[in-house]
């Protein structure tokens, strides 16, 4: 994992060389970032569309760190070796927690694939995600904002969903402790930190994840799921019987590719 707070001019250099060596192979196959579930990816019509951009919004710290660890795992099954890039601004590391690159390892993600950029504020967050979408060699492109975000409007948020479209890079947008706004976003999930399953002699179980499709561009919201994190198969997948559509259930707070809190 490389942590970087350089200035905007040294994440456009990383990036040209990103982009320099990345391309259409590196992304996700069939133009959708799927889950490994079925049956969630099929209601999808294939999973999570590549080249859009896609909105997972927690009300607290507790399920942020759940909607950061589901948006991150989701991404590092796809694009084979290439980077996940993920933007914060240093409020946002802040509040939700550094990110723990062994946890990474042990959920069986590859933390050196993660190129993780802080910025000092929502400007300079939004700057960088301009440049970064239009990175083509990513695996996929994650923001993530606390609180309100005046500055990403309806045109703020067409340019970056143009520069992701024509790089075809997944733009993940965490947008935490913020109420839903219009936006031109493909789809809109509310994230919450679900119960895991203990494992042998009540250890902890496997991250679990309630969603709910808030919007959806290409049809019908409102369907909700239940999904916990196979290391594995490196899948999703039911915490209860195959093909469950459960109701969202009591909150447990779930550390980003760590342990459960407390």
């Amino acid at each position: 994992m490389r942590e970087s707070s350089q200035p905007l001019a040294g994440l456009r250099q990383r990036i040209a060389r990103l982009a320099a060596t990345g391309g259409p192979a590196s992304r996700p196959a069939e133009g959708w970032l799927a889950t490994g579930h079925g049956a969630f990816d099929s209601a999808l019509g294939g999973g999570l569309a590549v080249g859009r951009t896609h909105e997972f919004f927690a009300a607290d710290a507790l399920d942020g760190a759940s909607a950061a660890a589901f948006a991150a795992l989701l991404a590092l099954r796809g694009g084979g070796d290439a980077p996940l890039l993920w933007l914060r601004t240093v409020d946002a590391g802040r509040r939700t927690g550094h990110i723990y690159a062994p946890g990474i390892a042990e959920l069986g993600g590859d933390p050196d694939r993660l190129l993780l950029i802080e910025t000092a504020d929502p400007k300079m967050l939004l700057a960088c995600a301009n440049d970064a979408v239009r990175c083509a060699g990513s695996a996929a492109v994650i923001v993530e904002s606390w609180g309100k975000f005046p500055l990403l409007d309806l045109t703020a948020g067409r340019r970056l969903t143009l520069g992701a479209r024509d790089a075809g890079t997944t733009l993940l947008m965490l947008r935490l402790n913020a109420a839903p706004t219009p936006s031109v976003a493909e789809t809109r999930w509310s994230i919450v930190a679900a119960p895991s399953r203990a494992l042998a002699a009540d250890a902890p179980g496997a991250p679990a994840f309630d969603l709910e499709l808030l919007r959806w561009r290409g049809g019908p919201a409102g369907t909700r799921w239940r999904l916990d994190w196979d290391k594995d198969e490196q899948i999703f997948r039911d915490t209860a019987l195959s093909g469950a559509v459960l109701p969202l259930a009591a909150r447990r707070a779930v550390h980003p590719f760590g342990a459960e809190a407390a």
